[in-house]
């Protein structure tokens, strides 16, 4: 059914006896407007509503903006398949209440037919309504707007807003919509003011919203998503983490990052983020890459976070270097991007993981500098669990075996030359030789150079005042 001829039959129900009223906040005051049963035929979905907003730019964004179109059935059957899976746990109970009860909730359309509020209940009647096995669910309960959508689109804007995104409605929601609702009301030139007092909350909330929002269409930048929104998806606390770093950070002088930082490091900072971001990487240990003081994060202590950024990159350049092209094409973009990030999870959490925590012994190891007794028992331990494993036999291991070793040296030396010394005897005696040793003759020419070392110290002892 057409624009025309939805206004046509609207303005005849208009004409009937209204089956009851309801108050709408309407042009800033609250207005008694009549309520009518008005047949689902006569009714066109809202693809921008709030709750699937996120789903349906990023359609458009692959396809066009001219592709939904929701007068048509293919167009009304893919709204309809986003609403569903938008909540289908809800759905099916609020499916079942309507079959048992029918429509409690009075929904907002405009005068040509279009869904402002209740496009969810409008779904599931229409699914009630093609199911057959309910009668009298082929009508939506609504309060008609006195305008057209192209009419007063300011005002709709608002009502939608105030009902879609209101505190108890949007609990309802995919996180990601309110803040790609605010993006949007500022691009039509909507004031942060208007859209804190629409979406009830604080203006300082809004512009969190906003910046949220920059930060996340950043990401898909980065990765080529450009307006694919449905990447965003179980990401939102750490995209609100990075968002407050970032407002921190950039411009210098923060005193919570290493000193002479600069904001190309601040957009290093950014980048890895969001690779941690797209595996999705659990938010409390996330926050080791900027939250906090100084000393509780990488990006607080100049030394760890080149080596942390070093790491990094060298482990994940390959990864990108080796990913497909993206498939724009695709039928259904959104599950071959989500199988494009899960390649990249499975090759890249382990190296994450293993940087991450690298690196966070390190914080560990600058914030107790002033325990070496901690610090030093905690090494005890991981060479005990280490010392058992076949591959502590190889030459790299056995490379940073020497180094520890000539680091407590170096301790006892300083410190105490006969707890040394100890330790020198202790070490020869336990040394133990094959039968048949292949390398008999180094052996001796070590034992010789020890002789040598030991009759120089004890004449070094002997002078001793």
């Amino acid at each position: 059914m057409n624009k025309e001829t939805r206004i046509q039959k609207i303005e005849e129900l208009l004409s009937q006896k209204a089956w009851g009223q309801q108050e709408i906040m309407w042009e800033d005051d609250l207005q008694l407007m009549p309520m009518y049963k008005v047949r689902l035929e006569y009714l066109v979905y809202n693809k921008y509503n709030g709750r699937i907003l996120s789903r349906t730019k990023s359609i458009e964004q692959q396809y066009g903006n001219d592709f939904i179109q929701v007068e048509k059935d293919d167009g009304k059957e893919l709204v309809e398949k986003l609403l569903w899976e938008s909540k289908p746990d809800r759905n099916k109970k609020t499916k079942e209440d309507i079959e048992n009860h029918g429509q409690k909730e009075v929904g907002i359309i405009t005068r040509d037919g279009i869904i402002i509020d209740g496009n969810r209940r409008a779904m599931l009647l229409n699914k009630i309504n093609k199911e057959g096995k309910v009668r009298n669910r082929d009508y939506f309960k609504a309060v008609i707007l006195p305008v057209t959508l192209e009419e007063n689109r300011i005002e709709i804007e608002k009502l939608e807003t105030s009902y879609q995104m209101g505190a108890d409605e949007k609990l309802g929601y995919n996180p990601i919509e309110k803040y790609l609702k605010a993006k949007n009301l500022q691009q039509k030139g909507v004031s942060v003011k208007d859209i804190s007092d629409w979406m009830g909350e604080s203006k300082s909330t809004v512009d969190e919203y906003i910046a949220v929002m920059e930060t996340m269409d950043d990401y898909l930048d980065y990765l080529n998503y450009n307006g694919i929104y449905t990447q965003l998806d179980g990401r939102e606390d750490q995209f609100i983490n990075l968002t407050k770093w970032l407002s921190i950070f950039y411009g210098g002088g923060s005193v919570k990052v290493f000193d002479g930082y600069r904001d190309g490091d601040v957009d290093d900072l950014k980048i890895i983020a969001f690779d941690y971001i797209r595996v999705k990487y659990e938010g409390k240990r996330f926050r080791y890459l900027g939250y906090g003081q100084k000393q509780n994060h990488f990006f607080g202590n100049k030394e760890i976070w080149e080596s942390f950024k070093k790491t990094h990159f060298e482990n994940i350049s390959t990864i990108y270097d080796e990913e497909e092209n993206i498939n724009l094409d695709s039928a259904n973009l959104t599950a071959t991007l989500n199988k494009r990030d899960g390649n990249f999870k499975q090759k890249a959490q382990g190296l994450l993981e293993d940087n991450l925590a690298d690196h966070q012994q390190k914080i560990f190891n600058q914030r107790h500098k002033d325990e070496p007794e901690k610090l030093i028992a905690k090494s005890i331990d991981a060479v005990n669990v280490a010392k058992n494993n076949k591959n502590v036999e190889k030459p790299d291991v056995l490379e940073k075996v020497e180094q520890l070793n000539e680091i407590t040296t170096n301790i006892l030396h300083r410190k105490s030359p006969q707890r040394l010394l100890r330790q020198v005897l202790n070490l020869l005696s336990s040394v133990t030789v094959s039968k048949h040793a292949e390398d008999k003759e180094s052996l001796l020419e070590c034992v010789k150079d020890i002789e040598k070392e030991t009759y120089q110290l004890e004449k070094k002892i002997k002078h001793l005042e």
